[in-house]
Order: C-alpha cells, then sequence, then structure tokens
C-alpha cells in the first residue's frame, strides 16, 4: 500500500473531503508529549517499584481510574458513539463521553471521526492507521506495526469531522464535552494525586499515586488500546470473513485488558453489535456492562449478535 496524501482530495460526487487540514505545529508537540511521556514513565515504573513498592492504595486509585477511563472508551467512543451499538439516556450518553475523554485519546468527536474513518477504508488507502500501508516484507510490515501503533499520531491529519460524524457535531451536549477536552485531561491526572494524598495525609501519597495512577494508567491505557490497532490486523484467528482488504484478527491475550477490544475479526465481521466476544469462551466486559446497563434500563435498543448473520460469515 503506498502512502498517498488525501488531505486535499474532493469526492467526485462533492462529498465533503477525507481530511481537515493538517495539524498546527503545537498540537503535535502536545500529542508527542501525551505519547511519550507516559511511556517513559511506563518504562521507569520496574525501577521505581524496586526502590518504593506499590501500595494497595495506589493500585486501587489505578485500577479504578484504569475501568472508568478504559470503559469510556470502550463502551463509549467505541461502541456507541462510533457504532451505535445501543441507545442511551441523556444523562449516561453525556457520563460515556466524559468518562471517555478521560482516558486522553482525543476528544471524543474527533475519536469517532477516526474510527469511522477506519472502517470505511480498513488496510486500505484512506485508513489512518493500517499496518499494511508500507508493504508485506518484514521491513515494510515492522515498520507498519510502529506506524499503525503510535507512528500515525505524529503523521497525523484530522479526519474530517463533518463527513464522518455529523451526528455527533450536531449534538449540543457532545460538542461541550468535546470543547472540554483540555480541563478533562487536568482531572484525569490530577484527581488521582489529590486522592491519594488525601487517603496517606502525605505528599508521597500523592506522588506514588500521580505516578502509577495517573502516568503509568494512561500509558498502559494507551498502548492497549494502540495494539487494536498494530497487533489485532496482523495476527491473530480470523473465524469470520470481512471486506476483501480487512485483516482485522482476534488476539486473546489482550481481552482482559482491552475489556474486550482485541475479539477485532469478529467487530470488523460485524461492526454494529454490541458485543465483540461472540464465540463461547470470548470474554468481553464491556458487553457484560451494556448488558448491566440495560437491565437498569438506561441503555436500550442493544444490537446483541444474531446467530444467523455470524453463521453465515463464518470462514470454510
Amino acid at each position: 500500500m503506498t502512502v498517498i496524501d488525501l488531505s486535499h482530495r474532493v469526492a467526485p460526487d462533492g462529498a465533503k473531503p477525507m481530511l481537515d487540514e493538517p495539524l498546527p505545529r503545537y498540537t503535535v508537540v502536545v500529542l508527542g508529549i501525551f505519547v511519550v511521556v507516559p511511556f517513559l514513565a511506563l518504562l521507569a515504573a520496574v525501577p521505581v517499584a524496586w526502590g518504593w513498592g506499590l501500595s494497595w492504595r495506589d493500585a486501587a486509585i489505578g485500577l479504578v481510574a484504569y475501568l472508568v477511563s478504559g470503559l469510556g472508551v470502550t463502551v463509549g467512543f467505541h461502541r456507541y458513539f462510533t457504532h451505535g451499538s445501543f441507545k442511551a439516556v441523556r444523562w449516561l450518553r453525556i457520563a460515556l463521553a466524559v468518562a471517555g475523554s478521560l482516558a486522553v485519546e482525543g476528544e471524543v468527536i474527533q475519536w469517532v471521526a477516526d474510527h469511522r474513518r477506519h472502517h470505511a477504508y480498513a488496510d486500505r488507502e484512506g485508513d489512518p492507521h493500517s499496518p499494511w500501508r508500507f508493504g508485506a516484507n518484514t521491513t515494510g510490515l515492522l515498520r507498519g506495526l510502529l506506524f499503525a501503533h503510535c507512528g500515525w499520531l505524529f503523521q497525523r491529519q484530522w479526519s474530517n469531522r463533518a463527513r464522518f460524524a455529523p451526528d455527533l457535531l450536531a449534538d449540543r451536549d457532545i460538542t461541550r464535552v468535546d470543547r472540554m477536552f483540555g480541563p478533562l485531561v487536568a482531572v484525569s491526572l490530577l484527581a488521582p494525586p489529590v486522592i491519594g494524598g488525601l487517603l496517606s495525609w502525605s505528599w508521597q501519597g500523592a506522588l506514588t499515586a500521580f505516578f502509577w495512577a495517573s502516568l503509568v494508567r494512561i500509558a498502559l491505557l494507551h498502548h492497549v488500546t494502540w495494539s487494536i490497532n498494530s497487533i489485532c490486523h496482523v495476527y491473530g484467528e480470523r473465524p469470520f470473513r470481512t471486506r476483501t482488504a480487512d485483516r482485522a484478527a482476534n488476539f486473546w491475550p489482550l481481552a482482559l485488558i482491552s475489556f474486550g477490544e482485541s475479539w477485532h475479526n469478529s467487530h470488523h465481521a460485524d461492526p454494529t453489535c454490541a458485543r465483540h466476544g461472540v464465540l463461547p469462551g470470548q470474554f468481553d466486559p464491556s458487553a457484560r456492562l451494556i448488558w448491566l446497563l440495560e437491565k437498569t434500563g438506561w441503555v436500550h435498543h442493544v444490537r446483541w449478535p444474531e446467530p444467523q448473520r455470524f453463521a453465515a460469515l463464518r470462514q470454510p
């Protein structure tokens, strides 16, 4: 797959262009900080743990933050806002947008626009982060994996939100949350040390909580999310048919920490399905949360798997 600049290409039918204008330089710098700094914090985790230890308090704060922000992305940004796998009451809709923003993976509308573009052009020209864009030989694939994992963020051009997410641009509640991304990032970073400091009544408690529950938690969540873009489009099982060029695969080792997102072949086979782990034994925490929310009445019109559809999509 060759790399072609599509930023100013206009569809012959007059449709909106695929990409918006190139990113301002300051945005690239900010993206670099959020990619590199958490990753360096993750690399430093082992020697820091050896010197300080990891308290149950830090682990608990980090786990809660990981669950809230991670499920905000998988249930909110992905299955709800991007694919419409279910409908939700207004307060939950806003809460999912806020929770997903705490993952620090970008504004909700831009995240959705990028992901809808990914599905429209999966592993073809136009996919923002396909690992196959540099070819299928060893060098090209290694380069592509790095690009799909996080390199695309440094060469990124915004997917056109008016083309890929007009429904969210027309939603007042979601556009407000979208504009509040900066303050929500601050909350995601600063809430854990504030809680850690108050619980321990010490600066050390605040510092360790900031390291583990802010930096390391964000770094881990980012790399799990990016692994769906990279690993899950190269390696794993493909029990269901997808589009001709689409190489999405199921990769079971990531199922737990990705909240079921790594059942990626199943997802690409039926993108609007609320459950990605559709086969027996495929653990999908995000689907379980949607099921619980449905029981409360806060979620309705859930698109659960249709056995006949998946039976027809099974690979021989």
